[in-house]
């Protein structure tokens, strides 16, 4: 319950915030959007050229895109730390946060966190309705919960591999390029892993596992019969990658040292 109240103060705060300035928040709804519509435009294009890619029609890569854009969404709402090394390390207000008794991690989620980014995973989920209406696929009863499951474990995943990444300001005073190399990575996992040769395909399956942020778990309800088992793997990969993302993040939270004078 505390950090339940914890949650609330900090999104009563948000609120007022935005009701403030208004006009910013509904420009970064409307830049987010535009930016999505520049992906989708992009995948709409390519089909213009040729009627399957990797043997996946135009639907079905829509409602690929559609499931990846919906835990990236949450993820970037509440995991909104660009800007960790500039802000936290440089500027020394790491020691602030250590100095609470909040979870240093949840304190820094939820100073930061940007429920516009939600939008995102709104206009997802219309994406996958759309692509729905196209394609004739079957519906279980139990389908609504495993997408749930399937959801979470995607955005466990983004949590361990940011996590990890973001932990090495810890160690490296000065920002570095690695969270917007990895951001342009993440991209792959809207796509169709037989698309990539066998490296890139082991690559975002095991090493970094974006495939299941995107395409796994949509192709559970594209073609269970083929990826199923895969797909289903998605909550497993997520916590094995969430604790170690966490693990490492703990270990450089202990070795810091403040930010010095």
């Amino acid at each position: 319950m505390f950090y339940v109240s914890l949650f609330w103060d900090y999104l009563k705060n948000y609120m007022k915030t935005r009701l403030t300035y208004r006009a910013d928040f509904w420009i970064e709804v409307l830049s987010d959007l535009l930016f999505q519509g520049m992906n989708l435009f992009f995948i709409l294009a390519v089909f213009l050229h040729t009627d399957l890619l990797g043997g996946w029609t135009q639907a079905e890569i829509l409602f690929i895109y559609g499931f990846f854009m919906v835990p990236y969404g949450i993820f970037s709402c509440f995991f909104n730390l660009w800007n960790f090394t500039e802000r936290y390390i440089v500027k020394g207000e790491m020691d602030r946060i250590l100095t609470r008794p909040a979870y240093h991690l949840s304190q820094l989620v939820l100073e930061n966190m940007d429920p516009a980014s939600l939008i995102g995973s709104l206009a997802g989920m219309v994406i996958m309705g759309y692509a729905w209406t196209q394609l004739d696929l079957s519906l279980a009863w139990y389908d609504p919960l495993i997408f749930i499951l399937l959801l979470i474990g995607a955005i466990l995943i983004y949590l361990g591999v940011y996590a990890s990444l973001t932990a090495v300001s810890f160690f490296i005073d000065a920002p570095t390029g690695i969270l917007p190399l990895m951001w342009n990575i993440q991209n792959y996992g809207r796509y169709p892993v037989n698309v990539y040769n066998r490296i890139i395909k082991a690559l975002l399956t095991w090493i970094i596992p974006f495939a299941f942020v995107g395409f796994y778990p949509a192709a559970y309800f594209l073609d269970r019969d083929n990826w199923a088992i895969t797909a289903l793997l998605t909550p497993l990969v997520g916590l094995i990658f969430a604790g170690i993302g966490l693990s490492i993040w703990n270990y450089g939270v202990s070795k810091y040292r403040g930010a010095g004078s």
